[in-house]
């Protein structure tokens, strides 16, 4: 076996998904907690501790107790090398997450067992659909009252229209919350609350008549266990984990990531079951991971990780062969090789130098404004990784400077951050307005606070009257040269310079395509 091949099959790359709220940040401390990097664990939005929790790290984030940017961990356990993407769950930063999924081989989904399914959790589901990405559910908080599991469960098929397939159950819920059984592995896990650190072995049950059964739990509860055991084994077939892997079936877990408990046995499946590496489809073929040469995609770029240093951080997903620090690779888009010498891992807010790093593996390349979202980097294949485009946006402002003596750090500041995919810009031909367009509300406050943070820039955003950003081609270039040409006023560029038609209403949208039957409006900036 090659180390190449080794080094494959030890990697693990997943992301988080969740509804904001639902734990998800918790659970990613646990993990890390597990993987031995680190400690202790940080109350999320307690203020008591002064490390915070380890994977939140911008200051928005810290002021609202939510993830907004897409933090990369890796940790070591069990021998396998675990890279874990903790995805933001406001709805406002979809895009990150849409992205952050592309790069990711399995997913990890967190279900608030009090709140159900919401309908973030069924928008995120839809874009693992799409690429069949495999999911484990991870139902949290069942020390509290929440939903009865069965109807849980059955809410998680209904709405995220997938199998599901238990593989630990909850003993009580709530109040009366006693532990979990372990279905996969016959054993039961006791509930003690409120552990900072980890707890103690699991009590092993193999025979669920057993009277330690009714000794650690009571017989009322021991008798509801022994029946629900029976009920699960008739009503769902045993877990086949080629289904799991095709993304037909998604393995449950029972716990509270809070109380650190029901994690672990999430863990320990999860590296037995989950995915390593996969192949991964360029525009010309499909690269297998243990290819020798390498190649891999950017997916995020994050500008001034670091107050103190200007800098911007692209992550490269690597899809084959081994990235080695310090040689050059060829930008596919430009055509060209750029060298690479400061090449990190990241264990959330720490970040270490690394010699080479093998596929599954994160890398963040440090980047003066040559690479760009979707970007493949390779030794000279010069096929593009497909599947990360920019999506229309929903909410438009103008940008309106509010100190002309700063307007190059104006310009530079939007541009950066729009590189990295925080919102998109379009310009008008005429009058060179400048248009924000973006997902979610809550991203203009996260301009408005970056701009001024990072590059001293001060702006307003004033509401504009706009539906849709559609970016428009034709097969006929006269056609469009008229096209352009009457709706003069509508015309902007994006930030790469394509045609954009920005449509006012729904209705003059309809419209105008069926007035010009040889144009195509896209939805999306792939096509």
């Amino acid at each position: 076996m090659s180390n190449l091949t080794k080094e494959i099959s030890k990697r693990r790359t997943f992301g988080i998904i969740a509804h904001p709220d639902a734990g998800k940040t918790t659970l990613t401390e646990k993990l890390l907690l597990f993987g031995g990097a680190i400690n202790t664990a940080g109350a999320v939005k307690s203020n008591k501790i002064d490390t915070a929790t380890k994977s939140d790290w911008m200051e928005i984030e810290k002021q609202r107790g939510i993830s907004v940017a897409t933090s990369v961990m890796g940790f070591d356990y069990k021998g396998m090398k675990i890279n874990l993407l903790d995805t933001p769950g406001h709805q406002d930063f979809a895009e990150d997450t849409y992205r952050t999924l592309t790069a990711v081989d399995s997913v990890v989904m967190v279900i608030d067992c009090v709140k159900g399914v919401e309908q973030q959790t069924e928008k995120l589901m839809e874009v693992c659909r799409m690429r069949n990405t495999p999911v484990i559910c991870f139902i949290n908080k069942v020390d509290r009252e929440g939903q009865d599991p069965y109807d849980l469960i059955d809410e998680i098929e209904e709405k995220l229209n997938i199998k599901v397939c238990p593989l630990t159950w909850p003993i009580g819920m709530g109040k009366t919350f006693k532990g979990v059984y372990n279905l996969y592995t016959k054993n039961l896990l006791l509930f003690q609350p409120s552990k900072k650190k980890l707890s103690a072995e699991a009590v092993e049950i193999k025979d669920l008549e057993s009277p330690v059964l009714d000794k650690n739990v009571g017989d009322t509860l021991a008798n509801q266990l022994r029946e629900d055991a029976e009920l699960i084994g008739g009503v769902y077939p045993e877990l086949n984990v080629q289904d799991y892997l095709e993304g037909k079936v998604a393995p449950v877990f029972f716990g509270s990531a809070v109380n650190s408990f029901g994690v672990k046995e999430m863990l320990d499946t999860f590296i037995n079951i989950a995915p390593p590496p996969r192949e991964r489809a360029t525009e010309e073929r499909t690269i297998k991971p243990d290819e020798s040469s390498f190649s891999g995609f950017v997916f995020k770029i994050h500008a001034n990780m670091d107050p103190k240093h200007r800098n911007r951080i692209a992550f490269v997903r690597i899809c084959s062969g081994t990235f080695q620090r310090g040689n050059s690779y060829l930008n596919v888009r430009h055509d060209k090789k750029f060298r690479f010498s400061n090449a990190t891992a990241f264990m959330a807010q720490d970040k270490e130098t690394i010699d080479e790093a093998f596929p599954g593996d994160i890398v963040g390349l440090y980047d003066t404004g040559n690479l760009k979202i979707g970007d493949t980097l390779s030794e000279g294949e010069k096929g593009l990784y497909k599947g990360i485009p920019s999506f229309s946006p929903e909410i438009f402002r103008e940008v309106i400077n509010k100190d002309a003596m700063k307007t190059k750090q104006l310009d530079k500041g939007l541009s950066q951050l729009m590189d990295e995919g925080v919102a998109q810009l379009f310009t008008f031909e005429m009058g060179a307005r400048k248009v924000v367009g973006v997902v979610g509300n809550l991203q203009f406050e996260v301009i408005q606070h970056r701009l001024k943070n990072e590059y001293g820039a001060s702006c307003d955003f004033a509401p504009m009257n706009l539906f849709k950003a559609c970016w428009i081609s034709s097969k006929d270039k006269k056609k469009l040269d008229e096209f352009i040409k009457s709706k003069h006023r509508h015309i902007a560029r994006d930030k790469d310079g394509k045609l954009v038609f920005m449509a006012e209403t729904r209705a003059w949208l309809q419209m105008v395509q069926d007035n010009f039957p040889d144009i195509q409006f896209h939805f999306t900036s792939e096509f």
